[in-house]
């Protein structure tokens, strides 16, 4: 009995470790498998998961108007950065590295950015910054990215990037410039609305972008200026300045950001009555603003600037279901949690877009440390980018880039308010917005 229970052991044990040694090279050859896999870039979306859940995070510094005259900005910019990085992660992150956001507020202030900027390089240790908004913002922060080698995505609109103003390390790839937005548009104004025009804008950067460029290009239009209106961004009431429109005006063309915009757009109401102008504004004066609000109804029949549509159309792409429902935005533009929450959507998809251009520029130039050469690839590798189809990772719509100007092109929207919301009527042409280069950040040394 001894015997057998000695070999009925031994045949246990035997048993056993012949399935331990399966198990053992099992596991191997799946790790082999999938180290090849990875190199060859076929791993399936569950191991490529899996593989950017055990690795080192790509960290990316989100730098974000928490507070400030851009909060409303800020909050659905982060929004939209979550859920861009939990979708990008999900299918298996960047390089096969899950991106991590380290997000600092700079409270819409330019001396605050340039040290969110410094802290995110020395203390964070990143291997990317983006997200600034407000063009003040970024041209008080961007010299500090320049000067620390960090690369800078802004989501801004402004012209400072494709101007030459900053350095080889600041991009704006994922939404176009005001200058492109102005003069694709003007035509269709000067022939729809009027050519006699008056204009209010913010006194800074990104109203004087407005102010220059759509000054030229109407008058490109042989239309003319009556009059510009600058309005400081931390005005409560503006009743004083539509006032000093003259009678003559037949288009008034305003751009109004921050906490004061609906007390702006219901006192413009309140100036004109049913006796006004022809009416064109850039959707900033009513982002994150209920078209039902009491005191808007007067907005009925004028024109908006959207760079993507809030309402979803007749027409609506694939693309923007995805986006909507990954963002959780419902087909009014409001949060699907609050339908009172109106989101930013004209340009909320900026992050979106950027952090797939960044995801693009790491895989290709085969990112995987924060070094100065590691990072000089990362800057050649968006440099070398020159289109963006429309798809999940670019939902407003395709774009080409200019590697020289670090800047993308791409469709502007212009919408008419009917019936409490915004409806397309014109939709322009890429080639309608493009112009002649100011710089190329190509030349300068990294």
């Amino acid at each position: 009995m001894t015997s057998d229970r000695k070999g009925n052991s031994s045949r246990s044990t035997s048993k056993a470790g012949r399935s331990l040694i399966t198990r053992r090279g099992l596991v191997k050859g799946l790790g082999a498998a999938a180290g090849a896999a990875a190199a060859s870039g076929l791993l399936p979306g569950p191991m490529r998961y899996i593989q950017a859940q055990a690795a080192e995070p790509i960290r990316l510094g989100f730098q974000v108007h928490r507070t400030g005259i851009g909060a409303a900005y800020g909050r659905w910019y982060e929004q939209t950065t979550n859920a861009a990085v939990k979708t990008i992660n999900a299918a298996g992150g960047i390089n096969g590295r899950p991106i991590e956001i380290v997000a600092e507020d700079d409270g819409t202030d330019p001396k605050r950015g340039a040290e969110v900027v410094e802290k995110f390089a020395t203390k964070h240790k990143v291997d990317a910054v983006f997200g600034t908004l407000f063009s003040h913002v970024v041209m008080g922060s961007a010299p500090t990215a320049g000067q620390l080698k960090m690369p800078y995505f802004v989501v801004s609109e402004g012209h400072h990037v494709a101007s030459g103003a900053l350095n080889r390390y600041t991009f704006q790839p994922g939404i176009t410039d005001v200058r492109s937005q102005v003069i694709s548009m003007a035509p269709w104004i000067a022939s729809n609305l009027g050519r006699k025009v008056a204009m209010i804008y913010p006194d800074y950067a990104f109203g004087y972008d407005h102010r220059d460029f759509f000054s030229a290009a109407i008058q490109g239009q042989g239309g003319a200026i009556t009059a510009l209106i600058p309005v400081a961004p931390t005005e409560t009431t503006y009743s004083k300045y539509f006032a000093q429109i003259p009678a003559e005006t037949e288009v008034l063309y305003h751009v109004m950001v921050g906490p004061g915009v609906l007390t702006f757009v219901k006192e413009m109401g309140d100036h004109f009555g049913s006796s006004r102008p022809q009416i064109f504004g850039f959707i900033d004066s009513l982002e994150a603003t209920d078209l039902a609000s009491p005191g808007l109804e007067f907005l009925d029949g004028t024109y908006f600037w959207e760079a993507f549509p809030r309402y979803a159309q007749k027409d609506q792409s694939e693309f923007d279901k995805h986006y909507r429902a990954a963002v959780g935005v419902d087909d009014n533009g409001a949060s699907t949690a609050d339908p009172k929450e109106v989101s930013t959507y004209s340009h909320m998809f900026g992050c979106w877009e950027t952090l797939y251009v960044i995801k693009a520029a790491m895989e290709k130039s085969g990112y995987q440390k924060s070094t100065f050469a590691q990072k000089g690839k990362l800057i050649e590798a968006v440099e070398a980018m020159t289109a963006f189809p429309e798809s999940d990772e670019h939902p407003q719509g395709d774009k080409t880039f200019n590697g020289k100007l670090h800047q993308c092109y791409g469709h502007q929207f212009i919408s008419k308010v009917e019936g409490g919301r915004l409806n397309v009527v014109h939709k322009t042409a890429i080639e309608d917005g493009l112009y002649e280069p100011e710089t190329d950040y190509t030349k300068k040394a990294l």
